[in-house]
Order: structure tokens, then sequence, then C-alpha cells
């Protein structure tokens, strides 16, 4: 049996170096709020709001470490209450999507594109991958039980050594699936 824990993230941006200092003030750097289940990986004590064409939201959790380019991660009901209609893409193909303004305590920026519906994913550490025979990229299906039970299909698995074996999917559907983060799923194939 190939079980697999589960995170269930709620919204959340990641920052360029650049957007940090334009939202923080210079020399302002992310600070550790909580580790989260990828090595080096924090949410941050930093937060931002977000506003979109229709809503906002207000203490967006930033993710750290810093990123190459901006991005913001929300659930499809978050889309629609910010007035945005982002694809669901994998974390860091950001070309083609909606912009998003920024707002924090010492400026604001106005993205032209990174608004995603992350694509749901597991991160394989190599060798959890090399053990069940998964190749980066394969698209897999996962069961979880209970007493809304589902399969996800079309999960995407993203495998490096820098990872750690991890699930990640949205609000929306850990909602839809009476899930929370710490159960498990099965890859079922």
């Amino acid at each position: 049996m190939k079980k697999v824990p589960i995170g269930v993230s709620a919204r959340h941006i990641h920052l360029s170096s650049e957007h940090v200092k334009q939202l923080f003030g210079d020399g302002a750097e992310l600070t550790v709020f909580k580790p989260l289940s990828q090595p080096d990986q924090y949410a941050a004590n930093e937060t931002v709001a977000v506003h979109g064409p229709k809503g906002s939201f207000a203490k967006v959790r930033i993710l750290g470490p810093v990123r190459k380019e901006s991005q913001l991660e929300v659930s499809r009901t978050d889309a629609f209450a910010l007035g945005v209609n982002p694809p669901v893409r994998e974390s860091g193909k950001i070309e083609g999507t909606p912009g998003i303004r920024i707002v924090g305590p010492a400026g604001e920026v106005t993205l032209d594109k990174g608004v995603i519906v992350a694509a749901r994913h597991i991160h394989f550490h190599t060798l959890d991958a090399e053990r069940w025979g998964i190749k980066d990229k394969q698209i897999l299906r996962v069961r979880v039980g209970g007493d809304r039970g589902v399969v996800f299909e079309q999960v995407l698995a993203r495998v490096s050594e820098q990872f750690a074996l991890d699930m990640h999917i949205d609000t929306d559907e850990g909602n839809a699936a009476g899930l929370a983060t710490g159960e498990f799923g099965e890859i079922i194939d």
C-alpha cells in the first residue's frame, strides 16, 4: 500500500526578494513563524493584503524562503471572492495568469501575472519515488476514505532530493473530501 500524508493548503503567497523590500522596506527579511512539511520551507510571520477587482483578503500568509517570482495561490472559492479567474497550474508556472495588487506595511506592488489555483500534487523524495516506481511529472490517482471519501484524479508527482513525502491539496478540495492536514491517502495508480 502506498500511503501518503496529506496537507491542506490555505491561500498563501510567495514573494521575490525585490517585492519583500517594496512591501516591507529596505533591509526587510522574512522571519519564521513555523516550519512547513517541506525541508527549509516555512510560514513567515509577515502577511500582506491582496486586492482583486471584486474583493480582497487581509493577512495573507507569506511562505518562505523568497522565490524568483512572486505568486499568489488561492482556491477556486477565493478566486471568485477576489474577482479573478486563475488557471489550475503547477507552482511556478505563472505565464498567462491574472495579476493582483499586494499591499504591505511599507508599500504596494501590482503583479501583472502570478495568481494560480495550485494543481494538486505530491512531493516525493527521490528515494520514496524510486521505492514506489514513480517518475517526476507522472500523473497519479489518490483515494481517501471517510464519510466523504473520494478519488483525486490528476495528481502531479514532483520528485526531488529536496522534498519530503507529502500531498498538497487546497481548502476547497480538503473541505469537499472532509480532510484535514495529517490524514492519509492511498496512491492507487
